[in-house]
């Protein structure tokens, strides 16, 4: 029974974690609550039809010394007006790694593709669309000035633009997107920039005061986007099911602060110095980062229009700009991937949209490891291997002391059977006889346990590393296997690695073991099979690995003590 407790505990041990984060998605929250007004979802080509709130500027009076006393609120004549329309003008941009459509209706970005990643490897022409301006997948990112004296362009505002069409020519390093608006005596230019190989846009207000007045007003950056459906479908064989999906702010105070769908509409608020906001999903995100300098505010809230919509934004402090002065205002929209080697150089605290979860202190070394491996090899299958053999050294010595204590165990079995045709069915005596046996010989029954438990945080940890590991996706390795990320279809790793397990169980000792015991311990390697079969190959892959490694070690030790 001793050596079938390592398997059991192992079994356990992944069954519980798969079982709790079942229970999380299932049972942990209460589903996200609809606005009190009856909603209906839209059809999956429609445009959303409401703009959202304005943002009132006297919301960014507390952080500013420099705002009028009286401030008034922002013009919103066309507060009413659809912010997103099919048949509104927009603006193309195609770099290296984006194709974007900019909206001329307030200068948003309505949609974006990411040209580096397939949706399917089997259709390799479909990229990831990210932002989206119509049907159940809305998701766009807004951005406009907000006046508490004179006229200020919002996100429903007009803007004129020189060329319907941008291409980033292979003879550049950057692409500038001039949006321009004017009333009042106010010139607002708009000016997105992107640059080769960056999934940052820099985005400029020049504000340009051509009135007799004093221009007094503050930039606002907001995300919008509704709850995709059935986002966690699929059982613990969808990988969206575990990850991550929904707001996020960053403050260097607080760190990152999630905020699920259903916590929207409790008025999140925050104001610091050098945050950002993000909405958060599977492999990829969308976020506003303000300059590290401004003391923005951070708020959410839930709108109606058809389908609930969840909106973060940042409001920064109230400039004041002089007659015949002007004034710039700066941020970042990053649309794209969550590439952990590039997150933090961009902004603080960015790389924490990677979420590993609990696992954090085993995953971000292992997949700092990995990707080192990584760019030796150039392949992530064989970086897994090699992976695995390293860590398989650093436990050399522990799994060695379990597989001499195994090999004695094996030299005594003859005396084990003995024993069990001394006493028959007299349990009792017969535990206390193997006691006393394994104390003389100086052998312990548990000793194959521990390399195992310690492997079990090592396990569900390159799990979340292949589940939130964007450099992973789609990665291919031998072959058959094309994609990493995803289960093995000729369940080859699977059944190898069964094969492993019952060659181990050849070489693995079993005194005392009864019938029912025997059966349960054969039947594990078809159990373990069976469970593998749909994790990813990388994982399996990782598992499969170290189960040839042991039996290699196993035979060997075995045979040196034996012989």
């Amino acid at each position: 029974m001793a050596n079938l407790r390592p398997f059991l505990y192992m079994t356990l041990a992944v069954l519980a974690f798969f079982t709790w984060s079942q229970w999380q998605q299932d049972y942990a929250r209460p589903p996200a609550s609809a606005p009190d007004t009856a909603v209906s979802s839209p059809a999956a080509d429609a445009p959303i039809q409401d703009p959202g709130e304005i943002p009132d500027a006297a919301s960014a009076a507390s952080s500013s010394a420099d705002v009028p006393s009286a401030p008034v609120a922002a013009d919103s004549g066309d507060r009413n007006q659809a912010s997103i329309r099919a048949e509104d003008p927009r603006v193309t941009v195609v770099t290296d790694v984006l194709t974007v459509e900019i909206s001329l209706i307030g200068g948003s970005v309505v949609n974006a593709w990411l040209r580096d990643y397939a949706t399917d490897l089997e259709q390799p022409d479909a990229k990831v669309q990210l932002l989206n301006a119509t049907g159940p997948g809305y998701f766009v990112a807004q951005s406009g000035l907000v006046a508490s004296q004179g006229d200020a362009p919002n996100h429903t505002s007009a803007y004129q633009a020189e060329r319907q069409e941008y291409h980033l020519d292979e003879s550049a390093d950057e692409l500038r997107i001039p949006l321009r608006w004017q009333q009042g005596g106010i010139e607002v230019t708009k000016t997105f920039i992107f640059k080769r190989g960056r999934y940052d846009i820099e985005t400029r207000h020049y504000v340009a005061n051509h009135s007799a007045q004093a221009w007094a007003g503050s930039r606002y950056e907001q995300l919008q986007r509704v709850q995709p459906p059935d986002g966690n479908g699929g059982g613990f064989t969808n990988p969206e099911r575990y990850s991550y999906l929904g707001g996020a702010v960053y403050t260097p105070e607080d760190k990152l602060k999630k905020i699920d769908f259903e916590d929207f509409g409790d008025g999140y608020s925050a104001q610091t110095a050098g945050g950002w906001l993000a909405m958060v999903q599977h492999y990829f995100f969308a976020g506003w980062i303000p300059q590290a300098e401004e003391n923005n505010a951070y708020t959410s809230t839930i709108l109606n229009g058809g389908q609930p919509r969840y909106l973060l934004r940042a409001l920064s402090p109230t400039v004041s700009v002089a007659p015949g002065a002007q004034q710039q205002f700066t941020s970042r929209l990053y649309v794209g991937p969550k590439l952990q080697e590039q997150l933090d150089e961009i902004a603080p605290g960015l790389g924490l949209t990677v979420d590993y979860g609990i696992f954090t202190i085993f995953s971000k070394p292992l997949f700092w490891l990995l990707s080192k491996i990584h760019n030796v090899v150039g392949n992530w299958g064989w970086a897994i291997v090699i992976l695995t053999i390293l860590i398989k050294l650093a436990f050399f010595k522990l799994t060695e002391a379990q597989y001499r204590s195994m090999a004695r165990m094996r030299k005594l079995q003859p005396r084990i059977e003995a024993l069990k045709e001394r006493y028959g069915d007299d349990r009792q005596k017969m535990s206390q006889a193997m006691m006393e046996i394994y104390r003389t010989e100086k052998v312990n029954p548990l000793g194959g346990c521990l390399p195992i438990l310690v492997q079990i945080p090592i396990f569900i940890a390159l799990y979340w590393v292949l589940l939130e590991s964007v450099e992973l996706r789609h990665a291919p390795f031998i072959g058959w296997i094309q994609n990493l990320t995803a289960r093995d279809p000729y369940f080859v790793l699977p059944v190898l690695n069964g094969a492993f397990m019952i060659l181990t169980q050849r070489l693995t000792p079993s005194p005392g073991m009864d019938p029912l015991q025997r059966k349960m311990m054969n039947a594990l390697p078809v159990v373990f099979s069976v469970m593998f079969a749909f994790f990813p190959a990388g994982l399996v892959l990782y598992w499969a690995t170290n189960a040839g490694l042991s039996l290699l070690q196993q035979w060997y030790i075995t045979r040196k003590i034996n012989g």
